[in-house]
């Protein structure tokens, strides 16, 4: 039962790894991997000199620093809701409607968002202009507004499927410890503390290190769309950086060194994560 997924982990997540090494050579397509003449660190050497190196930083920082302090509490409060709800029909009714999104490709909640923020024919600039009478408020194209879109959005697409993993681990918690806690006098919000959160505090730890590995990693998918070149100061990242660079530019040893610098400094956060994790929780990845 094993096997597939070893041999899906094999090809598709360590065999590409081997490819990192054009990292450190100027590689030819035609010449090949082996081929290609080595450059040491000369791509790393460009991407730290590189004008708008920081700018790309900071904006991938904030954006994942936003996600964390925003989108990834949403599905854990979600699946709380959902867990006291008592009439099964409107609870898989519900649970239906929010898992809907995750379903959607971000080309199509791009096309969502703009139909309901576009200054000439969104839905809530349109009911603003005629409720104030004031002129339509360009959110898209303000580069204030770009990260929130983008977390925004996020969060509706995602929260729904989120909430799946933490319902699972509810319905792990042992109802006698409720039954104990009511038993000695404990009310919902002295039951949620003492009860359902060291009983949800595993999953949630482990997910928060698996978000906080991916700190540098956003998705090229979900922010491409909303860019454009006058939200682009706030909301370009080292994905669509890489996307332009590597795909539409060619520079393929390049983006290679740009791709295993967020790889380095995600597995720092991880280890770092894990380590603070252990000590002040005793959960961890490893």
């Amino acid at each position: 039962m094993l096997v597939p997924g070893i041999v899906y982990f094999l090809v598709m997540k360590y065999m590409p790894l081997l490819g990192t090494v054009i990292a450190f050579k100027d590689y030819n397509i035609f010449k090949g991997i082996l081929a290609s003449e080595w450059v040491g660190l000369q791509w790393f050497h460009q991407l730290f000199t590189y004008p708008k190196f920081l700018r790309l930083l900071e904006n991938t920082l904030l954006i994942s620093l936003y996600q964390i302090v925003f989108a990834f509490p949403a599905p854990i409060v979600l699946a709380l809701l959902m867990n006291e709800l008592r009439m099964m029909t409107v609870k898989r009714i519900v649970q239906t409607l929010v898992y809907l999104p995750h379903f959607l490709s971000w080309t199509i909640v791009a096309g969502l968002v703009y139909m309901l923020l576009s200054t000439q024919t969104g839905l809530l600039n349109g009911l603003y202009v005629s409720w104030t009478g004031n002129a339509p408020i360009e959110l898209l194209q303000s580069a204030d507004s770009i990260r929130t879109i983008i977390v925004s959005s996020g969060i509706w697409k995602e929260v729904g499927w989120g909430t799946i993993i933490f319902l699972a681990a509810l319905t792990g918690i042992d109802p006698s410890l409720y039954e104990a806690a009511r038993i000695d006098g404990a009310g919902r919000w002295r039951q949620f503390l003492s009860v359902t959160l060291p009983g949800l505090l595993p999953a949630i730890m482990v997910l928060l290190l698996l978000k906080l590995g991916n700190v540098m990693d956003l998705g090229f998918e979900q922010i491409y769309p909303f860019i454009n070149p006058l939200n682009a100061e706030k909301g370009d990242v080292f994905d669509t950086y890489t996307y332009v660079a590597g795909i539409k530019g060619g520079q393929y040893s390049f983006t290679t060194a740009v791709g295993l610098f967020k790889s380095v400094v995600g597995f720092l956060v991880l280890v770092l994560a894990n380590k603070a994790s252990k000590a002040a929780t005793g959960e961890g990845l490893y």
